[in-house]
């Protein structure tokens, strides 16, 4: 099965990043099953149904969230109808909090890929403890025996803890990869297990900011420490910036992992086997 996670999309220039290169980014590669972090769609900021409806018409076939879920209120009912749309899993249990964190999808030609988000602890959000939470997904559709895929999005802003999550899933996850830092990182590798690995599939925006927002007023903020305009995002041309997993049909497991960027400012890499063709 061929997969593909795409980061962060962020505001507006992020979305025509997606509408613009992931189309043909997932007729090239052949890709049976996308998913793509939807949490800054909407002005830097949360997601609507009207921007969730532009990500799926480009081409995902699921949308996660984050630690901004919330941000628009529109979210909180919207989620209860799309289930194609992914907030943490690992909110206390004791809570009720709309939506699912983790979800099984069944591919045009009858593949089970299931989804799951977790939300990191280390200079977050305090939820619950995410191996137990993910524990508790990988139980309700184990690899192989439910499931042909299972992707795991750790959506953190610690390395040590994306790699933790990593190597506790490994041989259960076909693909654990990480969001929320915006910036694509350079270890796209197989763990020992089999499962593929990257600390951050980086964001889909404008890469002329500050992580996808406007970086006047940021660097203004901080050389002077006074209060300026509010933040927004970046309306550059932005990159889609994902990664790309191909794995094997009877395990399960990983047997290709490469990164993908695409457009924007960023150098471009998509899959060897494809270069040519997409970069034309």
């Amino acid at each position: 099965m061929r997969l593909g996670f795409f980061g962060d999309v962020v505001g507006r220039a992020g979305r025509a990043a997606v509408s613009e290169y992931l189309p043909r980014v997932r007729r090239e590669l052949k890709l049976d099953f996308v998913v793509v972090n939807g949490e800054n769609a909407a002005g830097g900021f949360g997601i609507t149904a009207s921007t969730a409806a532009e990500i799926f018409d480009a081409g995902a076939d699921c949308i996660t969230l984050g630690n901004h879920s919330w941000d628009q209120a529109e979210a909180l009912t919207f989620i209860e109808r799309e289930t194609r749309l992914l907030r943490p899993f690992n909110y206390p249990q004791t809570l009720n909090i709309p939506g699912r964190g983790a979800q099984l999808f069944t591919t045009a030609v009858g593949q089970r890929v299931f989804v799951i988000q977790i939300h990191g602890s280390a200079f977050m959000e305090s939820l619950d403890d995410p191996i137990q939470g993910v524990q508790r997904a990988l139980d309700e559709a184990p690899l192989r025996q439910v499931a042909d895929a299972v992707i795991v999005e750790m959506h953190a802003e610690a390395t040590a803890e994306k790699y933790i999550m990593g190597h506790y899933c490994d041989g259960r996850a076909t693909l654990v990869v990480g969001a929320h830092t915006h910036v694509p990182t350079a270890d796209a590798h197989i763990l020992a297990g089999g499962t593929a690995y990257m600390t951050d599939a980086g964001m889909c925006g404008d890469y002329d900011s500050v992580i996808g927002m406007k970086k006047g007023p940021l660097v203004q903020r901080a050389a002077t420490r006074l209060p300026t305009e509010r933040k927004a995002p970046a309306e550059g041309p932005a990159t889609l910036c994902g990664v790309f997993v191909e794995s094997d049909d009877v395990s399960g497991l990983a047997l290709r992992i490469e990164p993908i960027r695409v457009g924007g400012r960023l150098r471009q890499t998509i899959p060897s086997f494809l270069a040519p063709r997409i970069a034309e």
